[in-house]
């Protein structure tokens, strides 16, 4: 019932504040420069950021799912994939070597500082959001197999 509960509110959640506009946020990339949230938003139309950890399976599960999609997503869509590592400094230096083991072709970034995490209001992941011009258009949390092609699904409602 509790799990019932959670969906419903994570759902309503979504309908009442699906148009949400994110503040501008410092992130880093592998190659510790610094990007910014907003010039992600401003070189990208349709985008998908998907927080994760290095701890997290299902995380793991997820990003290796999209992987294998990912291209045909980017050929039919436009869509941009930015996995967001919300490790901290006890378990950063795992993120090269697993990334570099899994061959995941997306951007990488690093949020150190956890602040697109509170952004995003969470406190679990993964996390998942579509951004289209800006403004957070889909979220969901949790992965289960076969999640990808429900997130192929809501890439498409987005993509015109």
């Amino acid at each position: 019932m509790k799990y019932i509960i959670l969906i419903f509110f994570n759902l309503l959640y979504g309908f009442a504040f699906g148009q949400e506009t994110l503040p501008n946020i410092e992130l880093k990339t592998l190659t510790n420069s610094t990007t910014s949230t907003q010039k992600i938003f401003s070189e990208n139309e349709l985008i998908i950021i998907s927080l994760w950890a290095t701890w997290c399976v299902p995380c793991k599960n997820e990003l290796d799912a999209v992987s294998e999609l990912y291209q045909d997503w980017v050929d039919e869509t436009g869509v941009v994939y930015y996995a967001v590592s919300i490790d901290d400094s006890r378990t950063s230096n795992r993120i090269k070597p697993m990334i570099n083991g899994k061959g995941w072709e997306f951007e990488i970034l690093l949020d150190q500082n956890s602040d697109l995490k509170r952004a995003f209001g969470i406190s679990t992941v993964p996390y998942t959001t579509i951004i289209k011009n800006g403004k957070v258009v889909y979220k969901h949390t949790g992965y289960t197999p076969g999640y990808e092609d429900e997130l192929y699904y809501q890439l498409l409602k987005f993509s015109n």
